[in-house]
């Protein structure tokens, strides 16, 4: 199958030039006779050098031709004359420029694979000098691989006109790689240099070539100096491969980072307050994604035209959501349960698969589309090679805004030193006069409001479903131990640190041993530093 990305241009190309009359032809826009003879033999051979031949023309009237042959548009006449159909009445000569009639006698050039490989060389050649700039780039990555000697000349055409400086780039290493075919050992050297410079790693097999032996002991590569530029071009080539894999490593440490982030800091608050071990916050990061999910289809309904910002109504909407429940489950279950851990675990437990019931009851038990928006689509590339995603992205930002936020609440409002005086020592607290009671009820509500713009941001790099919070409840509670209970600080620490962690050993013993490791890891710090990476302040640290 042809790829779409050549065909839209060429369509355009093609029916401009079929509307032209003949006057007003420019001669690029014809095809020399010669050229196209080749494509009414019946022999293989001569079709793919008239393809080739084709591929090397930088004109408009050569692209048409390419254009309609990977239509199926192309038709030969008992003559042999090469016609682009315009229909089933009409047909453009491409050699004169004339109009005709189809007649019955004339049969559609079918291609077989030979003959399609040989149109996309000669495509990716032909639309090296396309108007687009995205369709040029493609070409050119596409002959980094294709290039050969006769593609030469084309490309060093093509290199002279072309101003747009990732192309130029492009261009050169298809150069280089052309000129790897080279006879004269000083030119390949100087394209083994430019592999090398371009860092890619998809030329790695190529310069492996040229530095390996056969089983007789010879060098596909004969002369020395070659070999030696290939090894130090693949050291080149490896040490960005190495670069590229810890900057991603950390980005996506980071990344997962803020996840669990987002995920622990509301656990951090009602724990550190109040000592309770809920087991259903990971359902409330679970309202809070199926509320994304409700606002997306409530945009998707009524305000169609706004779909990209679903999102910014959805994360005010989830808070409410999620903290209702939240102070629901606080008001009616847990505030009777306070100083009794194991009671409170089996309670908000329980709490939890009721919650998992109702919404397979509600939404089914199937996975939920929720699509990013179209800001949050794509992303950034460096390093030729490592793409940071825009939704990641956004969620890393959104994360420290959020612990922002909690921070300015803890330590600039009334109910964040009512909060404060009640984690350091809550009978001193009631004693003067803090409604404890109301404030553990908000302070659950603020706990789990977070876990719902949790949610939000889990929605759009993880599939939203009835599980979504197993995945992050136990993660959950390991960031907010090892960062010290109820410490805002140490949570965002241990969230980063853990995340980042998990992706430096994923690589070496896989994600699951990688768990485990860590996991280990914290059992060992919390058994010499119980009261986690920042100590508890206070009454309550005794």
């Amino acid at each position: 199958m042809m790829s779409l990305t050549y065909h839209s241009w060429k369509r355009w190309l093609l029916a401009v030039l079929l509307a032209l009359p003949l006057h007003l032809c420019f001669a690029a826009d014809l095809v020399d006779q010669k050229i196209l003879s080749g494509l009414a033999s019946d022999s293989n051979e001569e079709r793919v050098k008239a393809i080739t031949a084709l591929g090397l023309l930088s004109t408009p009237g050569a692209a048409a031709v390419l254009a309609a042959l990977g239509d199926g548009n192309v038709l030969i006449t008992s003559d042999g004359a090469v016609l682009l159909s315009r229909g089933r009445e009409q047909a453009f000569n491409p050699v004169t420029g004339e109009t005709v009639s189809v007649s019955s006698g004339m049969q559609s050039l079918t291609l077989n694979n030979r003959l399609r490989r040989a149109l996309q060389s000669a495509l990716a050649s032909s639309e090296l000098f396309s108007s687009q700039p995205k369709v040029r780039l493609a070409a050119a990555q596409r002959l980094q691989k294709e290039a050969d000697a006769t593609r030469v000349p084309i490309i060093e055409r093509a290199l002279a006109g072309e101003k747009d400086p990732s192309i130029r780039r492009a261009l050169e290493i298809a150069l280089a790689s052309a000129a790897l075919k080279n006879s004269d050992p000083t030119v390949r050297r100087q394209a083994v240099i430019a592999l090398g410079e371009s860092k890619n790693p998809a030329f790695k097999s190529t310069l492996l070539g040229l530095i390996t032996a056969d089983s007789t002991g010879q060098f596909r590569e004969a002369d020395e100096t070659v070999r030696i530029a290939a090894k130090a071009a693949l050291l080149k080539i490896e040490h960005h491969q190495t670069l590229v894999s810890w900057v991603g490593n950390i980005f996506f440490g980071v990344s997962l980072g803020s996840v669990l982030l987002l995920a622990a800091l509301g656990l951090a608050i009602t724990f550190g307050l109040m000592g309770v071990i809920n087991m259903a916050h990971g359902e409330l990061l679970m309202i809070g994604a199926y509320a994304t999910y409700i606002v997306q289809g409530l945009f998707k309904q009524w305000l169609p035209h706004w779909i990209d910002w679903y999102i910014l109504a959805a994360l005010p909407i989830a808070f409410l959501i999620t903290a209702i429940v939240g102070m629901a489950l606080e008001r009616t279950v847990i505030r009777w349960l306070y100083g009794r851990p194991l009671e409170t675990l089996l309670a908000t437990w329980g709490i939890s698969l009721i919650l998992m019931q109702a919404v397979r009851s509600i939404f089914g038990a199937q996975n939920v589309e929720v699509a990013n928006p179209s800001w949050m689509s794509g992303g950034i590339r460096i390093l030729g090679d490592l793409t940071l995603s825009y939704n990641r992205l956004v969620i890393i930002g959104f994360a420290f805004c959020v612990v922002i936020v909690v921070w300015l609440v803890l330590n600039f409002t009334r109910l964040g030193l009512f909060v404060r005086a009640i984690t350091q020592n809550r009978r001193m607290a009631d004693c003067v006069g803090v409604p404890t009671g109301r404030i553990d009820m908000l302070a659950f509500g603020l706990g789990s409001g977070i876990a719902g713009l949790a949610g939000v941001a889990l929605s759009q790099i993880s599939n939203v479903g009835p599980d979504l919070g197993r995945s992050y409840i136990v993660d959950s509670f390991m960031v907010v131990v090892l960062g010290g209970v109820g410490q805002l600080a140490g949570t965002v620490v241990a969230a980063l640190g853990l995340g980042i962690l998990n992706k430096i050993i994923e690589p070496f013993w896989g994600a699951v041993i990688a768990k485990i490791a860590i996991l280990l890891f914290i059992v060992l710090f919390v058994q010499k530093r119980p009261q986690g990476l920042f100590a508890p302040k206070g009454r309550s640290a005794e």
